[in-house]
């Protein structure tokens, strides 16, 4: 049976990897914004050993290992990250479920059963998939979270100061993968400050250590971003989503990934949320009471715990995307292990065989379902984007590849734009990706100054996409009501505009509306 615990994995790990080159196999890995930025400064990285993203500012907005990372394979490799994007992931996907695999043939009590079947909905998730088919740095951050499980277990079994020193450093990689990394800080500190085998003397210098080591790069990394731009995490806006509004999006999420009708989310997202959460603190709470903290289960739930209100907190105070599969996918792991292991410690305590299995029967049916319905979402996904020849959404889908705009950035003539004359976008990575070209994103709306200085450039290029238009920044009508800008080539997806100098009617509406 010890063999089967491998073999079984790796026939699960192969299935992943089987699934990501098939969501990749259209059009390659998935290109964002975000994979722009990652991508820019790896290219950097390899070439010039810096962290320079496409406007020549070091990355700030994310955390610098995810970048380092594919810079570092690029420059061993000889090759683009966009080009071994497919491959990375199919690896990075395959090695999370072979450590999943792996932690599971040792929860409490162990079942192959349950493994398969967990297995296979952890192979399945929509929002898994997704995260594996693009260039994101929460391929590798999700891999962290495993690993640190791994290695604090293997402290809180021991308390041996080789483990908590192995786990501290993991999460200290984790905390330059993603800023999110500092709800596995949390994690670790928080079962520290609850583990009651250790003496306090020895449990306080432990935390210090833990601390210190956890956070040190963290440190560095918002050290850099301070000293050379300004701002820690780069600019930020303070939300605009209230806490009920994030604990609906947060359990809208959970309602998409148990394959709910999105009719049902107005009623169940916002009551799934509080029941997921509260469930976590009173599982907490029941295994710091039964002393029981140090199984793999237990790691699971506090991380979830941590992670998932973070995520709600954060959102609620500071402003970026919506809460969706790609900010909670962290967790989905994690939650999966927590609301289902513990069917199998009560399966454990059913004396009578019949009841018992009768209760397994009922389980595995539910498993069952719960995976045909995922299984359901990817096929119409698959059936949208490759069977379909559309590609996943992005920068490399179809849209794009038989873009007219598209087609003409990526053949510009630079020579076009004048030297010293500044280009701006409404997506500058767009610009980037398409045409290699460097240029500066039109401010906020948020941000008064950036505009009334955005609107003082005497001359300038705007380099504009009607179907990438954010409505957090100022838009082209906006700018066409203060400068007087003409067309230099115009598209059906965009146009590419240049302003020479003030007019008095321009100066005034400045003054008036400014």
């Amino acid at each position: 049976m010890d063999k089967l615990k491998n073999y079984d994995t790796l026939l699960f790990s192969a299935i992943a990897a089987f699934a990501i080159y098939i969501y990749c196999s259209y059009s390659g890995i998935g290109i964002s914004p975000d994979s722009i930025m990652y991508t820019s400064a790896a290219r950097s990285f390899a070439a010039h050993g810096t962290l320079l993203t496409f406007n020549h500012i070091p990355i700030v907005d994310f955390p610098v290992f995810y970048p380092t990372f594919l810079g570092i394979i690029s420059f061993i490799t000889r090759i683009d990250p966009v080009g071994f994007g497919t491959v990375l992931n199919m690896v990075l996907f395959a090695s999370l479920i072979y450590a999943s695999g792996w932690i599971m043939s040792r929860f409490v009590p162990a079942s192959h059963i349950y493994k398969w079947l967990v297995l296979a909905a952890i192979v399945l998730n929509p929002g898994l998939l997704q995260v594996y088919s693009y260039l994101w740095s929460e391929t590798l951050f999700i891999l962290e979270v495993l690993l640190f499980f791994i290695a604090f277990r293997q402290y809180l079994l021991t308390h041996a100061g080789k483990w908590l020193v192995a786990a501290a450093a993991i999460a200290a990689v984790a905390c330059i993968t993603r800023y999110a990394a500092v709800t596995i800080v949390g994690t670790g500190g928080l079962l520290l400050l609850l583990d009651r085998k250790l003496p306090i003397k020895k449990k306080f210098v432990h935390i210090i250590i833990y601390g210190f080591i956890c956070i040190s790069l963290l440190v560095a990394n918002l050290t850099f971003n301070a000293l050379h731009t300004g701002t820690v995490t780069g600019p930020r806006e303070p939300s605009i989503t209230s806490f009920g509004k994030n604990l609906f999006y947060f359990g809208s999420v959970f309602c998409e990934w148990m394959g709910m009708n999105p009719t049902l989310y107005d009623t169940f997202a916002t009551p799934l949320a509080v029941v997921i959460l509260v469930g976590f603190i009173a599982a907490l709470v029941y295994n710091f009471m039964r002393r029981k903290l140090d199984s793999f289960e237990n790691l699971a739930i506090t991380f979830a715990l941590v992670y998932g209100l973070f995520i709600v907190l954060s959102s609620t105070f500071s402003r970026y995307e919506r809460i969706n599969p790609r900010l909670l996918a962290p967790m989905y792991i994690p939650a999966l292990w927590g609301y289902t292991s513990w069917g199998m410690l009560a399966l454990k305590r059913i004396a009578e065989k019949r009841v018992r299995m009768a209760v397994a029967a009922v389980f595995i049916l539910l498993m069952l379902g719960y995976i045909t319905k995922i299984f359901l979402v990817d096929k119409q996904r698959y059936n949208d984007q490759i069977a379909d020849e559309y590609g996943n959404p992005g920068y490399t889908d179809n849209d794009w590849k038989e873009s007219e705009f598209a087609n003409y950035l990526r053949h510009i003539d630079k020579g076009m734009f004048k030297p010293k004359v500044g280009i701006y976008s409404d997506a500058h990575e767009a610009v980037y990706f398409f045409s290699g070209m460097s240029s500066y994103l039109v401010p906020h709306k948020f941000f008064k100054k950036d505009i009334e200085k955005f609107y003082r450039i005497k001359r300038f290029y705007l380099i504009w996409f009607n179907n990438l238009e954010n409505p957090e920044l100022i838009n082209i009508k906006d700018i066409q009501k203060v400068k007087k800008l003409k067309v230099i080539k115009q598209f059906e997806g965009g146009a590419i505009y240049e302003y020479e100098g003030e007019t008095p009617a321009a100066k005034r509406d400045t003054l008036t509306t400014h």
